[in-house]
């Protein structure tokens, strides 16, 4: 019998062991797939009519149509006589004698499918690099909720009509179906309805939805849903660029509520002049910031706010930046960086200067984080202690 018992406790032991070793074998392809996809690129660009090379040492087999985009290096036709198939494990290059847009259908050891890459063909452009500050001001499409909180009723009681309804982010458009214009215009149809229930017209997350609520009654005689607000935000930051049509980008990252933290969707905005007022030098631990003055008087505007993106600020230019001398530079593409020295631009002692960076890492998978530098300049590292927001 203690033999038998001993057997089986053997054979278990063996199972459980096995069992662990096919686990951790499955943990490490699963773990490998999403390394391996998160490493290829969504989107690469290349300029129309010149051969550019791209080099991902992945895994990965790559099937590309042979209409209107010529590939060199690793490939091989497939069994459809009109697609290509790439090795991404070895280098290839890509040329297109037209812009337009293509596709890499991307598969692990060329069977399991991972994603599809954009291939964008782009004109040759040139824009003027800038790092001067400019002053933005923008007014959200809808009136943004920041929170919720209670409200001290004529009956001496809290009360919060709006919690657990509606949520930071949320964007109110209209109260019983007419548009609401800013932040005043709310209160006052709130304050309008007299006790009446409301419904309010909310965008949350691209999706329009009703909510209906009771407004309090204040000590004060006045109506109340218990709604922090905001309809429009100001602030400092950097423009990057600028094109020969005058289109323009700026900060590198989008316009977010200071409370929410979240991308605001902007209805419009405008574009001014700054002048910075003071330098708070970063540390570790602390990211320090360009504290600046903006006139908002038409003759400082410099133009409009279109867009509020992941990757910045975009609109067009109505007068151009007070710019030391105007060059205009050929756009780089991600795979031309590499890492080494390089050089940034920016106004932040009070003049356009140039200043030394190390590029030490690359991420061509990301839209707007793709570098990371060390500053090295001396100066500059004196001034500010190294990148600081609203750089």
């Amino acid at each position: 019998m203690k033999e038998n018992r001993k057997k089986r406790q053997s054979a278990l032991q063996g199972w459980i062991a096995y069992g662990s070793l096919l686990a951790g074998f499955c943990w490490v392809l699963f773990f490998s797939y999403f390394t391996i996809k998160e490493s290829i690129p969504d989107r690469i660009r290349i300029e129309k009519g010149q051969e550019e090379s791209f080099d991902f040492h992945l895994p990965v087999t790559g099937e590309v149509g042979q209409e209107g985009l010529e590939v060199f290096g690793n490939q091989s036709p497939t069994v459809d006589a009109d697609k290509i198939r790439l090795d991404l494990n070895q280098s290839f290059s890509l040329k297109s004698r037209e812009p337009g847009s293509y596709s890499i259908s991307c598969k692990l050891f060329g069977l399991i499918h991972m994603k599809e890459v954009a291939v964008e063909v782009m004109e040759e452009e040139q824009v003027v690099p800038c790092g001067t500050p400019v002053g933005i001001y923008v007014e959200t499409e809808g009136i943004l909720i920041i929170g919720t909180g209670a409200v001290t009723g004529s009956d001496g009681m809290s009360h919060e009509p709006a919690g657990r309804l509606v949520q930071s982010g949320d964007y109110v458009k209209t109260v019983d179906e007419a548009v609401v214009e800013g932040k005043e215009d709310l209160a006052e149809r709130i304050n309008q309805s007299q006790g009446e229930p409301v419904v309010l017209g909310i965008l949350r997350e691209g999706e329009y939805i009703r909510l209906k609520m009771q407004p309090v009654k204040t000590a004060e005689g006045e109506y109340k849903l218990g709604i922090w607000v905001r309809d429009d935000l100001a602030g400092v930051g950097t423009l990057t660029y600028y094109n020969q049509e005058g289109s323009y980008g700026a900060l590198g990252h989008p316009v977010s509520d200071m409370d929410t933290g979240l991308k605001v969707n902007i209805g419009q905005g405008t574009l001014y002049e700054a002048e910075i007022a003071g330098i708070k030098k970063g540390e570790k631990g602390d990211p320090g910031e360009i504290s600046g003055v903006i006139t908002y008087l038409d003759q400082y505007r410099l133009g409009d706010v279109a867009e509020n993106t992941d990757a910045g600020i975009y609109g067009t230019l109505e007068k151009k930046p007070g710019l030391p001398q105007e060059t205009y530079y050929s756009i780089g593409l991600k795979q031309d960086i590499k890492e080494g020295e390089a050089v940034i631009a920016s106004s932040v002692s009070g003049e356009r200067k140039e200043y030394s960076i190390q590029i030490t890492e690359l991420d061509y998978n990301s839209e707007n984080k793709g570098i990371l530098f060390q500053v090295t300049d001396p100066e500059l590292l004196s001034l500010t202690g190294g990148i600081i927001q609203g750089m």
